[in-house]
């Protein structure tokens, strides 16, 4: 049976859940940001700078330890927000007729 890992700075009940230790940022969120638009750790810490290096690097060792959940959950969203915004799109004619 393998040894369970502990990551210090990052609190999960399941991967995709899991956050970043006494903040409001879940690993999925700063997972997103690298995977998504490339951004190192240092830039993750420019753009989020009530984070420490050492949760940072904490973070993208959970996803990266938990990449296939963690990506499987960020396309799951990525399809149910293209749904919402997709039915919620509504043309200029059915904008007038609302209007009344």
């Amino acid at each position: 049976m393998p040894a369970a890992i502990a990551y210090p700075h990052v609190t999960a009940d399941d991967p995709a859940t899991a956050r970043i230790e006494g903040t409001r940022y879940k690993v999925v969120q700063l997972a997103a940001e690298h995977f998504q638009h490339g951004w190192t750790a240092e830039e993750l810490l420019r753009q989020h700078p009530d984070l420490r290096p050492e949760q940072v690097y904490a973070a993208l060792a959970y996803f990266y330890d938990h990449r296939e959940t963690i990506l499987t959950a960020l396309n799951s969203s990525a399809s149910a927000a293209a749904a919402v915004r997709d039915a919620a799109s509504l043309s200029r004619a059915e904008l007038l007729k609302r209007r009344g």
